[in-house]
């Protein structure tokens, strides 16, 4: 009798852990829907697969495709959804999204890449215009980019990485990015005689460097600082900008993406362009300036460049150097802003003297609305630079 209760009660057991199992199994059905819904809210891309397969936490898309608003949709393959977790109220989380490489050859240029990834997605319930009811991903990988033309490399990157971490009281989110190790060969740049001759004597035949980036999004004011977007590359320079808007909200994101959508259902191309220019010029109007900064460090290109341009002229490359300064008074002389000139002039002047670095800086005592901006430069353009607080120093 034990023996019966003991088989009886296993089978139990194993009966209801079994429907536990199909009553908590993911449907991965549902959980295309609701990326498909999410990204009508954000832009109108439609993903579409064949089947769908479910082993455990990780969801088989199986032949893939992607159709952007107004556009041809593009197949891609198998995608590979792991670590997927259905959370309370309906929305998904998926820990990392897997792609196909890309391998593409047309008139004898391929472009491939591989390791694709995006991971720590969330995926919402119900779409909505606030960043909880978004489709949002913690980061974006690339392993190996390469560009090949006839069988020679042009162009690659050894990988890249983009994060974006929300802050935990939601109120807006920070990110960073990289592209590492980025070359390209100009060494067979065109046939045109002077850009080759340019080329060589810049010594730009093969360059190399980094790209990166990084900064932040308030949401609720609507504040973007991008701090940094920074380009340095070996024997040439860094040259780093940035920028801070306000105004940029969900809300203003949300009816922008509107009128692209209104512009590309539009078939009557030159009235879509017309109707969306105004639109933009309409959310123009929220937007406010808050500052901008450009810099450039000189990494050895300054001296190649003024030799390269003095041998044009017959003079020397000190002598190049000479000569712009002389110039640079009088053609800023032209634009009536004797401060800022003052200022422009003695920093070119202490640049070419010793190239180091060059920084331009707008920073103005409070926001500037672009609209302000705009009809300054429109009827009085020399008032500008003092409306935006436009400051340029060399060396420092």
């Amino acid at each position: 009798m034990t023996f019966y209760r003991t088989t009886r009660l296993m089978l139990s057991s194993a009966a209801i852990l079994s429907f536990a199992g199909s009553a908590f199994a993911l449907d991965g059905q549902d959980l295309l829907k609701k990326i498909n819904a999410a990204y009508s809210q954000q832009g109108g891309m439609v993903v579409a697969a064949d089947s769908v397969d479910i082993d455990g936490t990780t969801v088989t898309l199986k032949n893939v495709s992607f159709k952007p608003a107004g556009g041809e949709a593009v197949s891609i393959g198998e995608v590979t959804l792991s670590g997927v977790e259905e959370q309370d109220g309906g929305s998904y989380y998926i820990e990392e999204a897997a792609f196909p490489d890309i391998n593409s050859s047309k008139d004898g240029v391929t472009i491939s890449a591989s390791d694709l990834t995006l991971g720590g997605i969330s995926v919402p319930a119900q779409p909505g215009d606030s960043i909880d009811a978004m489709l949002f991903a913690e980061s974006a990988h690339t392993g190996a980019i390469k560009v090949t033309k006839d069988g020679m490399e042009t162009f690659s990157v050894l990988e890249s990485d983009m994060n974006a971490t929300l802050r935990e009281d939601a109120s807006g989110f920070d990110f960073d990015g990289a592209f590492k190790s980025l070359k390209a060969d100009l060494s067979q740049a065109g046939d045109d005689p002077a850009s080759k001759e340019a080329i060589e004597k810049l010594a730009l035949q093969h360059i190399q460097g980094d790209i990166s980036m990084k900064g932040g999004w308030d949401l609720e004011p609507g504040t973007v600082d991008l701090s940094e977007i920074s380009f340095d590359f070996t024997n040439i320079g860094k040259l780093n900008f940035g920028f801070k808007i306000s105004g940029c909200t969900l809300a203003f994101i949300k009816s922008m993406q509107d009128a692209i959508t209104q512009s590309e259902a539009n078939p009557n191309k030159e009235e879509a362009q017309q109707a969306f220019g105004f639109a933009m010029l309409g959310l123009a109007q929220q937007l406010n300036f808050e500052g901008a900064q450009i810099r450039f460090e000189d990494a050895s290109i300054t001296k190649r460049a003024l030799e390269y341009a003095g041998s044009k002229q017959n003079v020397s490359g000190q002598q190049m150097a000479n000569s712009l300064k002389a110039m640079t008074p009088i053609i800023l002389a032209q634009l009536n802003i004797p401060e800022l000139q003052n200022a422009i002039s003695a920093a070119v002047s202490t640049f070419l003297d010793n190239p180091k670095s060059l920084t331009m800086k707008a920073t103005p005592d409070k926001p500037v609305a672009f609209p302000m901006i705009i009809g300054a430069a429109m009827g009085a353009p020399n008032t500008v630079p003092q409306m935006l607080g436009v400051k340029v120093s060399a060396n420092d």
